[in-house]
């Protein structure tokens, strides 16, 4: 199915329009080669990501006997009976000498102290005669294609990339504006770049997961198509990352834009994302009928971000991703 990239501003507008927004920060929990949706028990996987949420993430997470919340130990994110995990490739620097470094993540507006990672968004119509579903236990979804490296097609547009020129997150914190981009934005960003990414919110009330990881879900726009009748939260990510710590300076010397994701994606087109259910018991669905958003929710349980920062874990793939390295990690080439 192709979106195009008006498709998707209209989305984004929707859900910048919303009033019930639940927002809350998740921290890092791990910087890791492993995938256990689209590269189950594989070590290492192709690629690295960024991970935060529930420590029971492991390489292997059965669609069907794999008890997230009671496999967890604690999480990363404000609401303690989240225990999901989220993960993202990571975004790096490439030196004029070909050599790479990871950029640090900084907090989003609004979550000073959590330890980078992620501000996680389930999105609720106004209308509260909507009825929305809460994901089901083992469910699954990826959006975007780590190997797409142009515009068009099948989630198009689902990544967006705001510049903020200044710091505070200046211009524009919130909302959509006509500048985001869906490629790595060309100008130098001091006050870092922030990346969004939006999942679908229509689901065939079947599959927990499918062979791509996609095609159980799909994105409605005045309502939901019949294959897909199931209503959804509108999941979507952000994660900021503090590019102001690379001198404009030591970008190339023809201007060029110096960042690349770590796949080897040096557009921004193949940004990408992977969602894991974990919620414990139904409080996820108490949050969603309660319409909870940023004035907080009574119907969950909270943790400071210190709380938060305590759960981490380590890496199962032993390798160099901090610091100058002379390839990405998994020897994964630009391109």
């Amino acid at each position: 199915m192709f979106w195009s990239r008006g498709y998707a501003f209209v989305v984004l507008a929707a859900v910048a329009q919303a009033d019930k927004m639940l927002r809350f920060s998740c921290s890092g929990l791990v910087t890791d080669r492993l995938d256990p949706v689209v590269q189950p028990a594989q070590s290492p996987s192709q690629h690295l990501h960024q991970i935060v949420g529930g420590d029971a993430f492991n390489v292997t997470m059965d669609v069907k006997t794999y008890d997230i919340p009671k496999e967890s130990s604690c999480t990363t994110c404000t609401f303690t009976e989240d225990f999901s995990d989220y993960w993202t490739p990571v975004m790096y620097f490439r030196a004029r000498n070909g050599t790479f470094k990871r950029v640090p993540q900084m907090a989003n507006q609004g979550f000073n102290g959590a330890n980078g990672g992620m501000t996680v968004y389930y999105v609720t119509p106004d209308d509260a005669s909507v009825n929305i579903t809460a994901f089901a236990p083992g469910f699954r979804m990826v959006v975007g294609d780590p190997n797409k490296r142009k515009a068009g097609g099948f989630n198009g547009g689902m990544t967006q990339y705001r510049c903020y020129t200044g710091k505070n997150f200046t211009p524009n914190p919130f909302g959509v504006s006509s500048n985001d981009t869906d490629t790595f934005p060309k100008g130098y960003c001091a006050g870092g770049v922030r990346v969004a990414v939006f999942f679908p919110t229509c689901w065939d009330g079947k599959n927990l997961d499918s062979a791509n990881h996609m095609s159980h879900v799909t994105f409605g726009y005045n309502g939901c198509p019949a294959s897909h009748p199931v209503r959804l939260p509108q999941v979507f990510l952000e994660t900021v990352w503090d590019t102001g710590v690379f001198p404009q300076s030591e970008w190339p010397t023809d201007g060029s834009q110096p960042f690349v994701w770590s796949q080897g994606d040096a557009t921004g087109y193949g940004h990408h994302a992977d969602y894991v259910f974990g919620w414990q018991g139904d409080s996820l669905q108490r949050a969603m009928d309660a319409r909870c958003d940023f004035g907080g929710c009574t119907q969950l349980k909270t943790q400071r971000f210190a709380e938060g920062n305590k759960c981490v874990l380590p890496p199962v793939v032993k390798e160099e991703t901090e610091g100058w390295l002379a390839t990405l990690p998994g020897n994964r080439t630009v391109n």
